[in-house]
C-alpha cells in the first residue's frame, strides 16, 4: 500500500527507471516524450537529471543562471542578429525559467496560462477604456497605452 500521491509518484518513477534500465536505456532522460508541451518536457528532463544529482540544492543559483542566460540573449540582440542564435539563447532563458518554476514547485504551464489570462483581461480593459473615450487603441502612442496599462493594473489592486 502506498501512503500518498507523492509516494505513489516516487514508486512509479522508480519502477519506470527499472524498466528503462532493463530495456537497455542508456540515459536517465530516455523516455521523456518529445510530443509533450515544451514547458512540461523541459520540466520532466530537469527532474530526471535532478534524480542523479544534476540540480542546485537551493534557489539562488537558479536566479543567477536566469540572469546569465538573459545576458547571453541580450548580447545576441544586435541589428542583423542571426535568428538561429536568438532562438537558441531565448530557449536557454525559457529552460532556466522552467527550472525556477520547478524549484518553486509551480507548474510552468499553469503559470504561463495564468499570465496569459491576466494579460488578456488587462489588455481588453485598455481597449474598452480607450474606445469609451472615443479613441482607437492604434491611434495612441506606446507611452499612452502604457499609462492605460498602469491604470488598469492599479485598479485591479484596489
Amino acid at each position: 500500500m502506498i501512503a500518498d500521491a507523492a509516494a505513489q509518484n516516487v514508486a512509479w518513477e522508480e519502477r519506470k527507471a527499472r524498466e528503462r534500465a532493463a530495456g537497455g536505456a542508456s540515459s536517465v532522460l530516455d523516455g521523456v516524450g518529445v510530443a509533450l508541451p515544451a514547458l512540461t518536457r523541459a520540466e520532466k528532463l530537469q527532474k530526471r537529471a535532478a534524480r542523479v544529482g544534476f540540480d542546485w540544492p537551493e534557489i539562488a543559483p537558479v536566479f543567477a543562471k536566469i540572469e546569465e542566460e538573459l545576458l547571453e540573449l541580450r548580447a545576441e540582440c544586435a541589428p542583423g542578429a542571426d535568428p538561429a542564435r536568438l532562438e537558441d539563447e531565448l530557449g536557454d532563458v525559457l529552460f532556466a525559467v522552467v527550472n525556477l518554476a520547478r524549484h518553486l514547485k509551480t507548474d510552468p504551464e499553469q503559470a504561463l496560462r495564468g499570465a496569459s489570462r491576466k494579460f488578456e483581461r488587462r489588455f481588453r480593459a485598455i481597449e474598452a477604456a480607450v474606445k469609451s473615450s472615443g479613441r482607437a487603441p492604434e491611434a495612441l502612442t506606446l507611452d499612452e497605452l502604457e499609462a492605460e496599462w498602469r491604470k488598469v493594473k492599479a485598479a485591479e489592486r484596489e
